[in-house]
């Protein structure tokens, strides 16, 4: 493969610096975090949907805040069979870790609820 096709662009207020990979479901949708960006410039969680006559649309699932829900989420994220999203911060959550920032959280994304934190 020799032709590489930008599909999505970001400028900071709708996330930076994408990781971790993109993941998919049974209609074409993908989704991944960034590092950084969105509303707190703690990352974010997203959802690219397939556009008629190519390209997608990007929307923003949930902004993290770098406190208690976490921040600078990594790595690739998971679907369990309801649809919830799962994944990982490597900032925020308590500061009762030997870190100042925060220890990181796992969290899981539940559709429609725009919610997101630890699962204790």
């Amino acid at each position: 493969m020799d032709h590489l096709v930008a599909v999505f662009v970001y400028h900071g207020r709708d996330g930076a610096n994408p990781n971790g990979g993109l993941i998919s479901d049974s209609a074409g949708n993908l989704y991944g975090v960034t590092e950084y960006g969105g509303t707190y410039n703690y990352g974010t969680v997203y959802k690219l949907t397939p556009q008629t006559g190519g390209g997608y649309s990007e929307t923003a699932l949930y902004n993290f805040t770098g406190q208690s829900d976490g921040g600078l989420p990594t790595g690739r994220l998971v679907f369990d069979s309801a649809g919830n999203l799962y994944g990982g911060t490597y900032y925020g959550g308590t500061p009762d870790c030997e870190y100042n920032s925060g220890c990181g959280v796992l969290y899981e994304l539940s559709p429609g609820t725009g919610e997101s934190g630890p699962r204790r």
